[in-house]
């Protein structure tokens, strides 16, 4: 098999497989309970005055 064959079978797989489970991570991520503060106190940041 030639290693594009099998680079090719791989991605259609397992790797949209892997894409979909960081996609629904990251987006539990973003929306976990807790993270409208941190998000906030990170938005702040650029605007305090040290």
């Amino acid at each position: 098999m030639e290693t594009y064959t099998a680079m090719r079978h791989f991605a259609d797989s397992w790797g949209l497989l892997g894409m979909t489970i960081f996609f629904i991570a990251a987006v539990l991520f973003v929306f976990r309970p807790g993270s409208r503060r941190s998000a906030d106190e990170a938005a702040q940041i650029p605007l305090k005055d040290d």
